[in-house]
């Protein structure tokens, strides 16, 4: 059985878009489910948490700075055969003010802590999907601001460099999917269903391919 670590925010946890307090896609609709159902031989640890960012402290909500929480749940879930991290949406917000080579390097830091427990070519690095254009609104999420919506835009080619740089696997999320209008932040279920599809072609090629060049 092969454990892969899923590392993300709230488009990994299932936040159902719109909702107030946070409610959460149930099993068999989330990504993260949908994906461990289509697999025999593999085990997805499930580690999405709301508002966490690659290395930015949250005032409001601790404990959501990706880099600082990641070695420990590494630790805990060792041994580890693969792991996918998609982290960076919370980090385009105006709080933060960062551009996205400023998250690029956020999430090589995370990168750091992942490559002492998973080897390179196991690790799949996706970027996110884009903010909606109507993300800023005061009825929607005005943590971000319209200078969000074109960082999150740039994530894909900065993320795509530091997995060619790094030798990992990568996959940008909004080239197949999409932000709910609801909230322009969250997937809706037939997003994750999409999602899940386009992930399980990634991480099976990626895990067997690269076990089978082992072999040979």
């Amino acid at each position: 059985m092969k454990n892969i670590l899923a590392f993300g925010d709230s488009n990994t946890w299932g936040l159902i878009p719109g909702t107030s307090p946070y409610e959460r896609y149930p099993w068999g609709v989330r990504w993260t489910s949908i994906l461990q159902e289509k697999f025999d031989d593999v085990r997805i640890i499930e580690e999405g948490l709301c508002g966490r960012t690659t290395v930015f402290e949250d005032e409001l909500r601790p404990g959501r700075k990706g880099v600082d929480t990641l070695p420990l749940l590494l630790e805990s879930h060792y041994p580890l055969d693969g792991a996918i991290i998609m982290l960076g949406t919370n980090d385009c917000k105006s709080y933060y003010n960062v551009s996205a080579h400023t998250i690029g390097i956020g999430l090589e830091r995370c990168l750091d802590a992942l490559s002492k427990y998973v080897a390179p070519e196991n690790i799949l690095i996706i970027s996110p999907i884009e903010l909606g254009s109507d993300v800023w609104r005061p009825e929607k999420d005005p943590e971000f601001s319209k200078q969000s919506i074109i960082t999150s835009q740039e994530l894909k080619n900065v993320y795509r460099r530091i997995a060619q740089k790094r030798g990992t696997g990568f996959l940008a999320a909004s080239d197949y999917v999409k932000a709910s209008t609801i909230d322009d932040e969250h997937m809706d279920a037939n997003s994750h269903k999409l999602f899940a599809e386009v992930v399980y072609k990634a991480l099976f090629d990626q895990l067997y391919k690269v076990s089978e060049a082992k072999r040979a």
